[in-house]
């Protein structure tokens, strides 16, 4: 009889290429069903992140090789200075920002244009946009998102395509359904909406895979190449944003670059095996 000890695999950050902000740890607009975020009964939250908090951060990765910075949340367009952040951030990197689309209609995306273009240089740092769906079908969709949450995911594709933003559309796949006829289908709900998709990359990931053997080490983390910028420390991922589990220090001045990924979270990112919240 032999005893068996499971130990969680350990993930060293390699290079810090990609930085998420997260904007506002409870301030949304809508409430997905399928969200890892534990939202509070009032919708009336204020916990966004200073701009002071942020330009302390950049300047204390100045020397780091960062690639993207990411406006996170709950929903990050709900901050009130978001536009001079994501100004403040382009100057740096390139710019994702993640959001549930609710406010990208016509004159949002046309003055984030407006922004972008403001560039000294129009081959420097470019605004990406990442929204989530679940199913290539309306109705199957809403069902575990909300409802309504299909046709804006969808508008603001339209839009945002028409404007040249390039897009990724992660798809979370609860219902198992096989990566190929996922892209298949939302090639054909691009071609029928006249969206140009040369500039939409599709993502699929499982949002399920929280078993218990996951002690192999995944080659493709998003701790392995960033971290999360919440208002009271760093932490390893958006996953774990305000989780202890997750803390790795209160600044970029002083923080640790190893992680023990003993959480259900890290078994979905490990079992998938591919990042979660990157792009590209």
């Amino acid at each position: 009889m032999t005893n068996s000890i499971y130990t969680a695999p350990v993930y060293k950050l390699e290079e810090l290429n990609n930085l998420f902000i997260e904007m506002t740890a409870k301030n949304c607009n809508q409430r997905c069903a399928n969200c890892y975020i534990n939202f509070p009964l009032s919708k009336n939250v204020k916990d966004f992140i200073s701009i002071d908090r942020i330009k302390e951060a950049l300047q204390d990765t100045k020397y780091e090789n960062l690639y993207c910075i990411y406006l996170t949340g709950a929903e990050p367009m709900t901050h009130p200075d978001f536009n001079t952040i994501l100004r403040l951030c382009l100057k740096r990197c390139n710019v994702c920002i993640c959001t549930n689309a609710s406010f990208l209609n016509e004159k949002k995306v046309r003055f984030l244009k407006k922004v972008e273009d403001e560039r000294e240089n129009q081959n420097e740092n470019q605004i990406f946009f990442k929204l989530s769906l679940v199913h290539f079908q309306e109705i199957e969709n809403d069902k575990i998102r909300y409802r309504g949450n299909y046709r804006q995911i969808i508008f603001a594709l339209k839009t945002l395509s028409r404007y040249n933003f390039t897009s990724v559309l992660s798809i979370q796949n609860f219902y198992k359904i096989d990566k190929k006829e996922i892209i298949e289908q939302f090639n054909r709900i691009f071609k029928e909406q006249d969206i140009t998709n040369t500039d939409i990359q599709i993502t699929v990931s499982h949002p399920d895979y929280n078993d218990e053997n996951f002690s192999k080490p995944s080659s493709k983390t998003d701790c392995q190449y960033g971290r999360i910028l919440c208002q009271n420390g760093i932490y390893t991922c958006p996953f774990l944003a305000n989780d202890y589990r997750g803390r790795t220090g209160s600044s970029f001045k002083d923080y640790s670059k190893t992680i023990m990924a003993e959480t259900d979270f890290c078994a979905t990112c490990s079992k998938n095996n591919n990042y979660i919240f990157t792009i590209g």
